[in-house]
């Protein structure tokens, strides 16, 4: 009888109206529970961990090792009753282990949950920062413009662009008279071959000027045919330029224009942090002027990025503008040289020296045998 008195003062443990123990109860409820344990095992280290009622084990109390003992003492268990079990989960608080100890804490799953970013926040974030962008440059813009606010110029490369714009405009009027020499041309080789077919069906006819309508429908058909050749030339002439002007020249423009919002943007903030080193320096001012420096670190970084750009664009430019336009302009001069001498071995010659195929009239349109 005596060996069975923990177990029930541990099962009969009143309670309040509210479901929590007691403190007189409580504390002789601790005093019953040390007496149940081995000697060198205090409650300062054990783990009384409860489980519901739909557990296999109802309650489990696990022992450490006792610190002052150099004994390892055995680890002992005690299942106490139903009634022990729900009150210490009621209760809502577990006897931890304390640092050190090896036992291992027993818990629930804890479920961490990262910040969830929301889609619209970031929009409005850049949208923001687009609008700020925006402002500070289109006020450099206009203090530019009014001839209030001060601008970075590299004179040597300013210089560069501007020989290239003005370059670009003159090539471009060079290509639109070439364009309409060619339309002249070919309405002039049609002119001269139906002449020439005119010519031919009257000597055919015309018994007593047979010949004389012979001689000249074949000049006329010569004349057509070195047209023709002429033709493909200046189309071949025409193409080229096209490429460098639209294409070659019209790349490195678009990397100029990046460059000179680079160079907007650069000045814009680096107007800011003028006027804010200018003002005061307090707690207020200190930060956005440390913000307002890294962002002019960030722009000034693009800004000498894309001046550098534009330097090798406009170098490799000038090299390609060089070779490409020396052929172009020997193939023209020859061709046309050969064209009104009358010289068609040349003129063929100046094709074959240029890689130049004629198309024949016909040639694009597949035979029915290939639509087959």
């Amino acid at each position: 009888m005596a060996q069975e008195s923990p177990k029930n003062s541990a099962a009969e443990i009143p309670v309040t109206s509210n479901g929590q123990l007691e403190d007189s109860h409580e504390h002789s409820f601790n005093r019953d529970l040390k007496r149940s344990l081995p000697v060198g095992l205090g409650l300062s280290e054990t783990k009384i961990t409860s489980h519901g009622f739909d557990s296999t084990k109802e309650g489990v109390v696990e022992a450490g090792p006792f610190p002052g003992s150099s004994a390892s003492p055995k680890s002992s268990v005690i299942s106490p009753s139903s009634a022990a079990a729900s009150r210490l989960a009621g209760q809502g608080c577990d006897l931890i282990i304390p640092t050190g100890a090896r036992a291992q804490q027993k818990s629930g799953p804890v479920v961490l949950a990262d910040e969830v970013k929301n889609p619209a926040m970031e929009k409005l974030e850049l949208v923001r920062k687009w609008s700020l962008n925006t402002y500070k440059c289109t006020r450099q813009i206009i203090s530019e413009k009014l001839g209030r606010g001060s601008r970075t110029v590299d004179l040597e490369l300013e210089a560069q662009i501007d020989i290239l714009r003005d370059n670009k405009k003159k090539y471009e009027n060079i290509l639109r008279l070439a364009q309409t020499l060619s339309t002249q041309l070919f309405q002039m080789v049609h002119t001269q071959r139906q002449l020439g077919d005119a010519f031919a069906d009257l000597s055919l006819k015309s018994l007593e000027l047979h010949e004389e309508f012979g001689y000249n429908a074949d000049t006329q058909k010569l004349l057509a045919k070195n047209g023709e050749t002429l033709l493909g030339a200046i189309n071949f002439f025409i193409a080229s330029v096209n490429t460098l002007v639209n294409k070659t020249i019209e790349d490195t423009l678009l990397t100029v224009k990046q460059y000179e919002s680079a160079r907007i943007e650069y000045d814009a903030y680096r107007t800011d942090l003028e006027e804010l080193n200018l003002g005061p320096r307090d707690a207020n001012t200190l930060p956005k002027i440390e913000q307002s420096q890294q962002l002019f670190q960030v722009h000034k970084e693009k800004y000498d990025k894309m001046r550098n750009d534009v330097s090798i664009k406009l170098k490799f430019l000038e090299e390609n503008k060089v070779k490409v336009l020396h052929n172009q302009l020997v193939l023209f001069h020859n061709a046309i040289a050969a064209y009104f001498a009358g010289n068609q071995k040349q003129l063929e010659q100046t094709l074959k020296q240029f890689h130049i195929k004629l198309k024949t009239p016909g040639a694009d349109a597949p035979s029915w045998l290939e639509e087959q």
